[in-house]
């Protein structure tokens, strides 16, 4: 009997994810991590400013709670690797748990820090640390997630089974901000600057704590799964790379190269829409960097109707890129991404309906642009650096795109006056460092996914 008749039987027994576990696996660990992520976010602009980083200039206060924010996206790159190569070499279930446990624990361990009024700079010193830990497990936690929905979708599904881990952002920050929303609400202010003394003394932590919970979920859902077809198919045939980041980098460098780029606009638009437009929402118009000037319940509730449309989309983007293929549609995507860039100021000028229009707008194309994604970065790479090869992709972006969009988005803004028309410049120019890389890549919707 050949070796491809022993594949074949095999694959024919392989134990197959049902279809419900599948979407469950990869919908409920990336909500829990973005729901991490974007838990610190607020805190960043809500909290931290005030509680670890004490300044007479509050905008570099909040510039050192930004620069935090930015610094665990250099570690995403070291997680990719790290979990990379687990997942590569001993599967994806295990990697995954492994990724989401991190990432629990950091989050956990920050709403128990103490501040800079009790600890000094030790406080902010343990808060790097803690968010260094945040992008090192959201750095394998992304590509695995991918990889568990898109390995295991149906043919002709791909794309569609690859925004369900998509959707885990949108949820991820209705919960998060939500929960900030109600403690807040709990807590009022006097004061729409700043937070009450008892959300600045406790309410804040209260988020990071229950993160614990949603931890317990995940691995309940995620120790259920089986191992992929394709990682199967990989072990069956040999195919184990023993250091896949260097096969990676020695015969996929090109496709590493435009995976980093085609999410680079993706990335500065998440990071502007979410971190970068609660500060210039809340600013007063009356400040040193003026702003929108609304109070933090009122903005907030904005944001949440305009992440209602993001969740939509990242879903209708799935069936799109199935049709159409992942290159033409993200090409479309992209240029609109950059037209709103341009449409910043007169947008942000027509009052209330114009500000819910730029978070509707912005968080639309937010979706439409995310949700594809999760499959295309996957389908650049063979089965056996897949993990390796999407997930430094998807990171190396992460450092290009989010780790400098809000600091580059307050620099911008201050040089403008508080006008928002050089970030809007700022988006607009990253799109076309994206569309530029659609156009040389190739499209992937007919690869096969299995090797």
């Amino acid at each position: 009997m050949s070796s491809t008749t022993v594949v074949a039987s095999a694959d024919e027994h392989h134990a197959v994810n049902p279809r419900s576990r599948v979407i469950l696996a990869s919908l409920v660990g990336t909500t829990i991590e973005f729901y991490d992520f974007y838990v610190y976010a607020t805190a960043a602009v809500l909290v931290f400013p005030h509680l670890f980083f004490p300044a007479s200039d509050p905008t570099t206060a909040l510039l050192a709670s930004f620069a935090v924010f930015g610094a665990a996206m250099g570690a995403r790159p070291l997680g990719a690797i790290f979990f990379g190569h687990l997942g590569d070499k001993k599967g994806r279930k295990i990697t995954l748990v492994g990724a989401l446990l991190t990432m629990g624990i950091a989050t956990f361990l920050i709403g128990l820090l103490p501040t800079y009024a009790t600890a000094g700079w030790l406080a902010p010193t343990l808060l790097v640390v803690l968010r260094l830990a945040q992008g090192f497990a959201l750095g394998g936690e992304w590509s695995g997630a991918a990889l568990v929905a898109t390995e295991n979708a149906p043919p002709g599904k791909r794309a569609v089974y690859g925004t369900f881990p998509q959707l885990g952002a949108p949820i991820g920050f209705i919960i998060a901000n939500g929960l900030f929303l109600i403690i807040a609400a709990l807590m009022p202010s006097s004061d729409p600057s700043r937070p009450s003394d008892a959300f600045l003394s406790w309410g804040w932590r209260i988020p990071f704590l229950f993160s614990a919970v949603m931890v317990i979920v995940g691995l309940w859902v995620r120790f259920s799964l089986v191992e992929s077809k394709a990682f199967e198919n990989t072990v069956k045939r040999g195919g184990i790379q023993k250091v896949p980041l260097v096969a990676a980098f020695k015969s996929y460098w090109r496709e590493m190269i435009l995976g980093t780029f085609y999410m680079l606009a993706t990335y500065v638009l998440f990071y502007l829409m979410t971190t970068f437009s609660l500060s210039y929402g809340r600013a007063a118009t009356t400040a040193a960097l003026p702003g929108l000037g609304y109070d933090y319940r009122t903005f907030v509730l904005m944001m949440i109707c305009g992440v209602v449309f993001f969740g939509i989309f990242t879903l209708v983007s799935g069936p799109w890129a199935d049709r159409w293929g992942r290159r033409r549609t993200l090409i479309w995507i992209t240029s609109a991404i950059a037209l709103f860039g341009l449409a910043w100021v007169p947008l942000l000028s027509a009052g209330p309906v114009g500000v819910m229009a730029w978070l509707i707008i912005g968080f639309t194309l937010m979706g439409l642009t995310f949700g594809p994604m999760g499959a295309l970065l996957p389908e650049l790479f063979p089965a056996n650096v897949r993990y390796t090869g999407s997930g430094m992709a998807y990171n190396v972006s992460s450092i290009l795109g989010a780790a400098v969009a809000p600091f580059i988005a307050v620099a911008l803004w201050s040089y403008g006056g508080g006008s928002p028309f050089w970030v809007g410049i700022y988006l607009a120019v990253m799109a076309l460092f994206t569309l530029v890389a659609l156009i040389l890549g190739k499209e992937t919707r007919d690869i096969d996914i299995h090797h």
